[in-house]
């Protein structure tokens, strides 16, 4: 019989509470080395049924110089609270649970997560040596340059009329014109430049959840003629060539988050697959998709979703009707980039093929 306990929530939690059996894997190592190249999933697997768990049965090691990152070369293990030092192993058996007292910590602190003293200076590692939640080569572009907005927003923001030499498309360092400022005041200063992109439609209610800014490039005003609300600005920056129409709006003022932890919702959610990156329709593992959640639905960054395949329509023979066969479990994501009315998700697990329109739900 699994043995059941009161766990400590993980990251800036402080309070207790009462979670459920955590489920271990059978095949769970007592104690693991941190590599390279892991991920907070890949190790959440080794230890965990239901990896996105890992936030309930994780303790805080405060004689561990950052507790909450995890470095290559840390030591992961499971320990008894309170115990000896070294006190660490088994619990629950093959398949078992967390056993009572028992949370899964930093039992050593490998050398690249350490300040490293040397005379007369000191080496610090950077915290973003720590190792990722999950594959960040695979939302890097999204985390740094993707934007939803509303269709209204980008059709108020300034445009690009002309290039100072006439050139249909620009790049770094290249002189443009725009209109649309309406005062110099707001004029002044940093723009982004943005294309149109995809617009992401409710596939039930039709609405328009938010629309696709490709992110340009970045310009800086450099003159501004308030008779004719023209601007000069200077191309700082460029990923692909500037070109007459494309917009421009301020920076975003939005933290980076790439320090979240593997959860499951608070609420009870459910939704869809709205839309896939590069254009095409099958999804696969670490393919970045679009949902029709956000946080107005209760969706965190971070959280876990199960994804199901949509039950197909059977005949039957006997009865001389059809029948809807149940939604069939074929695959996991995190969220990692939310808005208010969706959110940008990477695959991480699928057990068969996937596609736009499929649907998401708590794990």
């Amino acid at each position: 019989m699994k043995r059941r306990l009161i766990m400590c929530a993980l990251a800036l939690w402080t309070s207790l509470i009462f979670a459920e059996d955590v489920p271990l894997r059978g095949d769970h190592p007592d104690k693991y080395t941190v590599q390279k190249g892991d991920t907070l999933w890949d190790i959440s697997k080794m230890f965990l049924e239901s990896p996105w768990l890992w936030p309930e049965i994780w303790h805080i090691n405060q004689q561990i110089e950052n507790p909450h990152l995890i470095f290559p070369g840390d030591v992961i293990g499971l320990v008894y609270l309170g115990a000896e030092k070294g006190d660490y192993g088994g619990g629950g058996g093959i398949g078992g649970g967390i056993g009572s007292g028992q949370r899964i910590t930093i039992i050593e602190r490998g050398s690249t997560g350490s300040v490293i003293k040397l005379s007369p200076t000191a080496r610090i590692t950077p915290i973003d040596t720590a190792i990722p939640p999950i594959p960040l080569d695979a939302i890097n572009a999204f985390l740094n340059r993707s934007r939803v907005v509303l269709p209204s927003e980008l059709d108020r923001s300034p445009y690009i009329i002309s290039s100072a030499d006439g050139r249909l498309i620009q790049g770094r360092n290249g002189r443009v014109y725009a209109r649309g400022f309406q005062e110099e005041a707001f004029a002044q200063g940093d723009w982004g430049i943005y294309r149109r992109g995809q617009v992401f439609v409710d596939p039930r209610s039709e609405e328009i959840l938010g629309l696709e800014a490709i992110d340009i490039g970045s310009a800086e005003l450099t003159d501004y003629q308030s008779i004719s609300d023209v601007g000069t600005l200077l191309v700082t920056s460029s990923r692909e060539e500037v070109r007459n129409k494309d917009r421009l709006m301020k920076p975003e003022d939005r933290r980076l988050v790439t320090t979240f932890m593997p959860s499951a919702p608070k609420e009870t959610v459910e939704g869809f697959m709205i839309a896939v990156s590069g254009g095409v329709t099958q999804v696969g593992q670490y393919s970045v998709v679009a949902i029709n959640l956000g946080s107005e639905n209760g969706v965190e960054d971070g959280n876990v979703l199960a994804i199901y395949k949509t039950g197909g329509i059977a005949l039957d023979q006997v009865a001389e009707e059809k029948v809807i066969l149940p939604d069939e479990r074929a695959g996991l994501m995190m969220v990692f980039r939310t808005y208010s009315k969706m959110s940008f998700a990477l695959v991480l697990q699928t057990s068969r093929p996937l596609k736009v329109g499929d649907k998401v739900k708590n794990p």
